[in-house]
């Protein structure tokens, strides 16, 4: 099982969609940003890597989401999300070819990766127990 970290972004009550750049595994997907976890790290400390490497940002950590485990045909994934806030930087895209903030409500119109999908009702409740 590989452990791969989601970053919730929120700003102004709307949140970041990131589609997957096509050539990359699971082009064309919108997905929550984060990536694989490295030995010696931990969830955190991955997702500040992470979004420094594919966004050239600086993210504050909120709080735990949840976990969504999913069975690809190659690999099975452990996705681990926070919310997350944009401390400093500028979003630049490596990784993906395009961003969106979006209402919460408006995530069903975007074909998410099948990893991702669970975490939108994990993120409802969080978000309606604050």
């Amino acid at each position: 099982m590989i452990e791969v970290t989601a970053a919730i972004l929120e700003r102004d009550g709307r949140v970041l969609i990131a589609r997957r750049a096509a050539g990359k595994d699971l082009g064309g997907f919108w997905e929550f940003p984060g990536g694989k976890i490295e030995s010696n790290e931990t969830p955190e400390i991955c997702l500040k890597r992470e979004l420094k490497e594919e966004f050239e940002i600086d993210i504050e950590i909120g709080e735990y989401i949840g976990e969504s485990i999913f069975d690809y045909p190659e690999k099975t994934i452990k996705l681990i999300a926070y919310t997350c806030f944009i401390k400093s930087g500028n979003i630049v895209l490596h990784d993906h070819d395009i961003i969106e903030w979006i209402d919460f409500d408006e995530l069903s119109n975007y074909k998410l990766a099948p990893a991702d999908i669970p975490l939108i009702e994990l993120y409802d409740k969080a978000r309606n127990s604050r």
